[in-house]
């Protein structure tokens, strides 16, 4: 059997997961072909990696020549991992040149992108999935198995709480993130995960979203409001950012030097922002109500500055309660020599309980998995490049559509914040009955 080409456009710290998957997992049915990159430092970095393991580097294409690399590596599936705001143009012109595409959550960041996404879909017949990787977790799998066994009823009701530390959470005001042009939001860029979760153990889409949300923590007039001041706009390099537990030296760790540090007098993208600095576009206390079509109903909570990172979700329903309460495994990962914006691994500690309606309380076991967001990537990539993944009956693979269903939840919020209305799903798109 012929291998299946992959190509990666997008060389920042999330393509190594792929990377290492493509040639370390499934090297015997999965070809990683070709990089694509605005920088060619960034791609000289993987292929210097791979250099050191023994393998042959792939060719590298600067973004302006993703046509070039299509036409001379002849990829099956472009894998996309670009900055949010220019997924779509990655997703659209890969299909236009007879390409399936796999893509990072979250699908794109805005309405006229998402549309754009879609008719290139219908026009081209191509395929699109979107790698939520957060379904493939073992403790969010077993709310789904509950919830498809009926557990709970028909659910009525979700109480959703995430929360983001000082470590993870800040790294976003550190980065493109920051800027809401690039991701749409915490809202877009983050809770899309969330927002998906919802979708698919509910197995339902969203109506209605009224949403309200603050820049309270980070920012130069949060800071100046508490009594802080802060004069660099940066910390690598600067001797009063020595002490700040906010700084994230770049030149201190391997991967961030090699792939941002270095690459920086190429692109001028700063890696290490200080999220005390200006501009910062994007809300880091975010609340809103949202209805799906079954009737259902959800409050949801997303913090990015909590003294510890992890989730509480409960989900009520006409024959009882399901809660799930996750502590995350996230430390100073800039000490650990990894990349800010990766999970170490396993959660910390997991608990989930299902109450009946009449009956005793349980507690269900989770099953255990190795590997980054709570087991869940391992599971993931198996499904994507395996040539004969195991039969999947919670149904975890997610579409173009999934993806919207996700992202319309952030985009209506965002639309919501700015309004102080509560926004009509179907007034932006309209998505399938379910």
């Amino acid at each position: 059997m012929a291998k299946k080409r992959y190509a990666l456009v997008g060389t920042g710290s999330r393509a190594g997961m792929y990377v290492e998957a493509l040639l370390l997992t499934y090297p015997q049915n999965a070809e990683l072909v070709g990089f694509c990159d605005v920088s060619q430092t960034r791609m000289n970095w993987y292929n210097q990696q791979l250099q050191q393991r023994g393998f042959t580097p792939r060719p590298t294409f600067h973004a302006a020549d993703f046509d070039r690399m299509i036409g001379e590596t002849h990829p099956d599936t472009v894998i996309v991992t670009t900055v949010d705001a220019t997924h779509h143009e990655y997703i659209i012109r890969a299909m236009e040149l007879g390409c399936d595409v796999i893509t990072e959550k979250p699908m794109t960041t805005d309405l006229p992108k998402m549309k754009l996404i879609f008719e290139a879909i219908e026009r081209t017949r191509k395929t699109l999935r979107v790698t939520f990787n957060y379904r493939y977790a073992p403790a969010f799998t077993q709310v789904r198995h509950l919830m498809q066994q009926g557990s709970i009823g028909k659910p009525l009701a979700v109480d959703f709480a995430w929360m983001l530390d000082t470590s993870h959470g800040a790294d976003y005001f550190r980065r493109w993130h920051r800027e809401k042009h690039n991701s749409g939001g915490l809202l877009v860029h983050k809770a899309t995960h969330h927002f998906d979760l919802v979708n698919w153990w509910l197995a339902s889409y969203p109506q209605q979203v009224m949403a309200m949300g603050n820049l309270a923590f980070y920012g130069q007039a949060n800071a100046a409001q508490r009594g802080e001041h802060y004069a660099y706009h940066r910390y690598t390099g600067v001797s009063a950012a020595k002490d700040d537990p906010f700084a994230l030296h770049l030149d201190k760790n391997a991967i961030l030097r090699g792939l941002y540090w270095d690459a920086e007098p190429e692109t001028g993208y700063v890696r290490d922002q200080n999220v005390f600095g200006t501009p910062i576009t994007i809300e880091d206390t975010m609340s809103l109500n949202v209805r799906y079509q079954n009737g259902a109903i959800m409050s949801y909570c997303l913090l990015a500055y909590a003294p510890l990172e992890g989730m509480r979700v409960a989900i009520t329903g006409t024959k009882g309660r399901i809660e799930l309460e996750i502590i995350e495994n996230i430390h100073d990962l800039s000490v650990a020599g990894q990349s800010p914006s990766a999970s170490t691994g396993t959660f910390e500690k997991t608990t989930l309980w299902l109450y009946p309606m009449f009956g005793q309380p349980q507690a269900i076991a989770i099953p255990e998995s190795e590997g980054g967001h709570g087991g869940a990537d391992p599971l993931m990539l198996e499904q994507l490049f395996s040539p004969a993944p195991p039969p999947d009956p919670f149904q975890r693979a997610a579409t173009h559509i999934d993806g919207a269903a996700s992202i319309l939840v952030g985009i209506a919020a965002n639309e919501s914040m700015l309004s102080g209305q509560m926004v009509n799903i179907s007034d932006l798109f309209l998505l399938p009955e379910k």
